[in-house]
This record gives structure tokens, C-alpha cells and sequence, in this order.
């Protein structure tokens, strides 16, 4: 009986340091990640990482990035596409915090080098219209809770070193890359597009109209709406839950391209509305 006791207490004792390491370990890679997005440099060393950590580092990031990039407004949805999922050998998305600074118009050029490693990333933004959404089980549904849809080409951040392997929860860490995006006029919402946003057909293209990057709806989990249907599972998995007027990244419509300084992309939605849908960002 007394050695059992005595074991017990060495295993809470040892039970008790562990939130402390984790914390530490979270608050020195949170530091250093913020020192790295403001230098714009990549980052190496979360290769093995673990998911609780991960997450931590996230949380305690976003906090810190607050004073150069503004509050929480929403939300960001990765690994959106199966062929991520199985590159980086995972079953399911990952998700980032979007903050208010990181959002812009297209009014002015965007520096070409607005990050350690910029992509330009097809996207789309669904506006939360009500708390209703949390409960949705199918784009439908979702649908019906949305106060509109945006266009968005998401400039988003690598981040990680070309030496360091992606992983999930390196992903995770880093906010899933979220920097800068740009936003275009509100889509209204009618129950149609819940079909749509599926079979409608997303692309980006340069200045000369090549073709940088094309893709289906279907490409974001079979339908863009599912990712707001995982973030709000996701969420609610933590004790949190989507709110009204929250954005919400819904992921990339094919591969990532890198910005050209001085050139220009358009993404253009078919078959989302009657006419395409377009949005034009320039770099300098």
C-alpha cells in the first residue's frame, strides 16, 4: 500500500510539471514566431511539434500579433483539398484566426514581398449571418445562416523554411499561414448557391490571362460551405462557437501561386451567379 501511495505521488508530482514545460515550450515558440511574421523571415524547428502544443503556440500568437494586426474577426479553414490531406498524411482540415488588419480592399497595391513566403490562394469568404450555423449539417443549412458570401484572394504566408517538412500541426502553429487577403463586394445570398458554390468553376489568372491556377467548387470538401460545417464542429469541440458577422476563409481552390511585383491577378468565379464574379489584386 505504501509503495503504491508513494507512487501515486511521484506520478502527480510529475503530472504537475508537465502543464509547466508545455507552457513554456508554448510561450518560446509563440515569441519566436511573432519575431519571424513581423521580420518577415521563415521559420524552422516546428517539424515535430505536437497538436496540443500546436495549438497553444496558435492561441498565444494571434494574442501577440493583436497590436500590429488587430482583433479576432473570424476565421480561417486549411487542407481544405484531399490532396494536402493526404500529402501531409491527415483525415481533416486545420484552422487559423483571421484578425482585422489582415483583411484589405482592392483599392491599393499590395508589396509583392508582403511576406517570408507569399502565395496568392483562390478563396472565399462566407460572413456569418446568425448563431443558427453552428448547428447546420449541410451547405443548405449553412447557407441559411450566412448574411452574404465575398470574393477573396487570400495572400497568405508559408512561413516555413523550403528545409522544413510540413506537417499538420506545424501548420497549426504558424495560424495556417494567415497574413493578408483581399475582400471584394458582398454576394447576396439565394438558395441556389448552395449547388453552385459545388459545380461553379474558380480560377486565377495573370496580367497576359494565362491561366495561373483553376479549379471546381468541389475542391474545398466537396463543397465550400462543408468547411464552415467542420470549423463550427471543430469549435464546438473546444467550447467555442461561431458569431455574427464573423468571416470565415473557407480554403484554396487549387494550387497557390506566388505574386509577380508589378503584375496583376484576377480571380474570377463561373457559374457561381449569372455573370462571373471577379476580383482583381495588383502588386508592386
Amino acid at each position: 500500500m505504501r509503495k503504491a501511495m508513494q507512487w501515486a505521488l511521484a506520478l502527480a508530482a510529475l503530472m504537475g510539471t508537465m502543464p509547466a514545460v508545455a507552457a513554456e515550450d508554448c510561450a518560446a515558440t509563440a515569441a519566436r514566431l511573432a519575431e519571424a511574421w513581423r521580420a518577415k523571415a521563415p521559420v524552422t524547428g516546428l517539424s515535430g511539434i505536437d497538436a496540443a502544443t500546436a495549438a497553444c503556440v496558435q492561441k498565444t500568437l494571434v494574442q501577440d500579433l493583436a497590436a500590429d494586426a488587430g482583433q479576432p474577426v473570424g476565421y480561417k479553414v486549411g487542407l481544405t483539398s484531399q490532396a494536402m490531406q493526404d500529402r501531409l498524411g491527415v483525415g481533416h482540415p486545420v484552422s487559423g484566426v483571421l484578425l482585422g488588419g489582415m483583411l484589405r480592399e482592392p483599392i491599393t497595391p499590395i508589396p509583392a514581398d508582403f511576406a517570408a513566403r507569399p502565395m496568392v490562394e483562390a478563396d472565399l469568404v462566407a460572413v456569418i449571418g446568425d448563431d443558427g450555423v453552428n448547428q447546420a449539417k449541410t451547405p443548405g443549412e449553412v447557407l441559411a445562416h450566412l448574411a452574404a458570401l465575398q470574393p477573396f484572394i487570400e495572400l497568405s504566408d508559408l512561413v516555413l523554411a523550403p528545409t522544413e517538412k510540413p506537417t499538420a500541426e506545424a501548420i497549426t502553429a504558424i495560424n495556417v499561414g494567415a497574413r493578408l487577403g483581399v475582400l471584394g463586394p458582398a454576394i447576396p445570398i439565394e438558395p441556389s448557391l448552395a449547388d453552385r458554390l459545388a459545380t461553379m468553376k474558380v480560377s486565377l489568372t495573370d496580367e497576359t490571362g494565362k491561366v495561373l491556377t483553376e479549379a471546381p467548387g468541389s475542391a474545398v470538401l466537396g463543397n465550400p460551405l462543408n468547411a464552415v460545417i467542420w470549423l463550427a464542429q471543430d469549435l464546438a469541440a473546444r467550447g467555442e462557437a461561431l458569431q455574427p458577422g464573423q468571416r470565415v476563409s473557407l480554403g484554396s481552390f487549387g494550387a497557390p501561386t506566388g505574386p509577380t511585383r508589378g503584375g496583376v491577378v484576377t480571380l474570377r468565379y463561373d457559374g457561381l451567379l449569372l455573370a462571373p464574379v471577379t476580383l482583381v489584386v495588383r502588386f508592386e
